[in-house]
């Protein structure tokens, strides 16, 4: 009688903890992967990113700081992907998969398109993990302030190019 009564409540305990860690694992992850697409003239534009929260925290110029390289979202490099060659800014960008990564600034931001892809976004030291070797386009773009405060890290496709948001800051990039 004695150990059906401790194999039971072992049995219990075991259920306990395997419902506990199954509803934890249905939450939303901290900075939950994410695609947007859109056509730009006859080319199909994806990226794919993480988009971390704001949380109560100052983004660009601490978090994200000014002037050096950012992997533009969180976890894996961010992934830009068109099917057909386009103009970024007014340059050219052929067709294929890049790591986009952005060195954001006050007054101007650079946008890299970076031909290695599905590597981390930063290495130990907090770094990114961008191959300058592997560059293959560079472009600037001006930010400004969103018309509304975006608490998690979007980016947008539409005809005319994309638009990251986040807080209170929207960088759009031109894109033919």
């Amino acid at each position: 009688m004695k150990n059906t009564t401790i194999s039971r409540g072992f049995a219990l305990m075991l259920a306990c903890m395997f419902i506990t860690v199954a509803a934890w694992a249905q939450g939303e992850k901290p900075s939950p992967a994410k695609t947007a697409t859109g056509k730009v003239g006859e080319a199909m534009v994806t990226i794919k990113y993480s988009s971390p929260a704001v949380k109560g925290r100052k983004i660009f110029g601490e978090l994200v700081p000014y002037d050096k390289v950012w992997r533009a979202g969180a976890n894996e490099a961010t992934i830009f992907e068109t099917d057909k060659d386009i103009m970024v800014e007014g340059k050219k960008l052929p067709a294929g998969k890049y790591s986009l990564y952005a060195i954001p600034g006050e007054s101007e931001w650079s946008f890299i398109f970076n031909s290695e892809t599905g590597q981390w976004g930063i290495k130990r030291g907090g770094e990114t993990s961008k191959d300058p070797a592997k560059d293959v386009l560079t472009v600037k773009a001006k930010p400004g302030k969103s018309p509304a405060m975006s608490e998690r890290l979007v980016y947008d496709v539409t005809g005319n190019g994309f638009v990251l948001r986040w807080d209170n800051t929207e960088v759009p990039v031109a894109l033919k």
